[in-house]
């Protein structure tokens, strides 16, 4: 189970896309929320000080696309950024290309979070024009992939006890079973000393707290060796010091019960 608090959220955040109707945008690569608004919010004072969207002559989107890509010229990380900008809210199809095709090509490692929601943008600006259907950008810190969200999850052994041999096995075929019939994707499946982290891709609408909660209780049919609690998020991997953090509040809990 996850805490009070936790499930609420989780609760809410889930059904806030079940009656959600349009077509769904969701950014595939890892981009912190933070450099997301400071990309959105740039965006937004780009479009004031253009007085609108206006679509772009070709000539344009390609001069500030070479300009972009064009190593010899020393530019800016904000120069880069603001060239991105053009090209996304040019409002010209050659753009949504160019840009597509920079980002394949491994864009700049300075200004590649701003390449990623660039192409987004532009991506749904043009289904906007060319369709009346309603287009929804879908915002983590874990981005998805097609209509499915990036999870990090982390489940900790009961009693913090090290799992046994047998346990590990019981943990890698029951979690990669059931996550598949519920057509969950898994990235990542770590058993380490006594936690698992798991990185999963779950549909928008998937019964998290149901296939976590049954699963777990299948593991334990085999010994109580997985404790019912776990933490779960799409905001950004836990480090190495918060797993640790996370492990020590469950002995003191423990001990607390005991």
């Amino acid at each position: 189970m996850m805490e009070k608090e936790e499930d609420d959220i989780l609760r809410k955040y889930q059904h806030s896309f079940r009656n959600m109707k349009g077509k769904i945008h969701i950014l595939e690569q890892q981009v912190p929320v933070e450099e997301q608004m400071r990309y959105f919010r740039a965006s937004e004072r780009w479009k004031k000080n253009a007085g609108g969207l206006l679509p772009a002559y070709d000539e344009e989107c390609n001069h500030w696309f070479r300009k972009l890509t064009d190593q010899e010229e020393i530019k800016s990380v904000e120069e880069k950024k603001e060239l991105l900008l053009n090209l996304a809210n040019s409002k010209n199809p050659v753009s949504f290309r160019l840009l597509k095709q920079y980002v394949a090509d491994g864009p700049d490692p300075e200004v590649a979070n701003w390449a990623y929601l660039a192409l987004m943008e532009i991506q749904i600006a043009l289904a906007s024009d060319y369709s009346e259907e309603r287009q929804i950008y879908i915002s983590t810190g874990m981005g998805g992939k097609g209509t499915k969200l990036r999870f990090y999850v982390l489940l900790v052994s009961a009693g913090r006890k090290p799992f046994e041999s047998y346990q590990r096995q019981v943990i890698e075929r029951e979690f990669t079973y059931a996550f598949s019939q519920a057509g969950w994707e898994t990235e990542t499946l770590h058993v380490a000393e006594n936690y698992v982290e798991l990185l999963l891709l779950i549909p928008i609408a998937g019964n998290i707290k149901k296939v976590m909660g049954d699963t777990i209780r299948e593991c334990n049919e085999y010994g109580h060796f997985l404790s019912d609690r776990y933490t779960i998020t799409n905001v950004k991997p836990l480090s190495e010091q918060e797993i640790q953090e996370i492990l020590d509040k469950a002995d003191e809990n423990s001990q607390t019960s005991d």
